[in-house]
C-alpha cells in the first residue's frame, strides 16, 4: 500500500505534517530516501543569492529536516535506513557551484548520520549518480544550448560503459542500501557512474 503526500522538504512544518501523515496511515517510517532536488546552474559571477539559497534549501536543509523528522521512528524501532542522493558533481562541476557544494555537503551529512545513529540500528549511506537520463539532464542540455540527443551521445563517449545511466541503475543501488542485508554498511558514498570517478 502506498500514499502520495505533497510537501515542501525545505519547510519544517510541511515536513512534520508529511511525516506524521505517513506514520498515521502507513506506520512508522523506517526507510527514507532523500531524493528531492533542483538545479539553478550558473557561473559563480552570474549566480544570485536566491539561486544559491534555493539549491541549499532543497538539497541540504531538506535532507536535514526529513532525516530529523523520521529518525525518532527509526530509533524507536531499532532499525532504519537513510539513503541520501548526492552526485558526481560533488567532486566539482563547472557552472554548478551551488549544486556541487550541496551534494558534497550531503556526503558529510551522511557520514555524520552514520556515526550518530549507528548504535540505534540505523544506517545512512549516500549514492552519487553520474550522468543519468532524467528531466534534470534535459534542463542542463537546454542551458548549454545543445539537443538532448547530442548531449547524451557526447557524454556516453566519456563513460567507460559507453551509455548514460538510467533511473533503474540508481534504484538497484538503493535497494541494496535499504535491505536487511546492508546492516553492516553505513557511512558510505557509492558512485554509480558507469566507471571510476576521480
Amino acid at each position: 500500500r502506498a500514499i502520495a503526500v505533497g510537501g515542501n522538504v525545505s519547510d519544517e512544518a510541511s515536513v512534520a505534517a508529511a511525516v506524521e501523515r505517513v506514520a498515521a496511515e502507513l506506520g512508522a517510517p523506517t526507510i527514507l530516501i532523500n531524493n528531492a532536488g533542483i538545479i539553478r546552474d550558473n557561473m559563480l559571477f552570474k549566480m544570485t543569492v536566491d539561486d544559491w539559497d534555493s539549491v541549499m534549501n532543497v538539497h541540504l536543509r531538506g535532507a536535514f529536516l526529513m532525516s530529523r523528522a523520521v529518525q525518532k521512528y527509526m530509533v524507536e524501532a531499532s532499525w532504519g535506513r537513510i539513503v541520501n542522493m548526492s552526485s558526481t558533481s560533488a567532486l566539482g562541476n563547472r557552472g554548478q557551484v551551488n549544486y556541487a557544494a550541496a551534494k558534497a555537503g550531503l556526503q558529510g551529512f551522511t557520514k555524520t548520520l552514520a556515526i550518530e545513529l549507528g548504535k540505534f540500528g540505523v544506517t545512512a549511506n549516500a549514492i552519487a549518480p553520474g550522468f543519468i537520463n532524467t528531466d534534470m539532464l534535459r534542463a542542463t542540455a537546454d542551458r548549454i544550448g545543445v539537443t538532448y540527443e547530442e548531449f547524451l551521445a557526447d557524454a556516453s563517449k566519456q563513460i567507460p560503459v559507453a551509455r548514460p545511466g538510467e533511473p533503474e541503475d540508481i534504484a538497484h543501488a538503493t535497494s541494496f542500501f535499504v535491505s536487511e542485508g546492508a546492516g553492516f554498511t553505513s557511512g558510505q558514498v557509492l558512485y554509480v557512474a558507469g566507471g571510476p570517478t576521480n
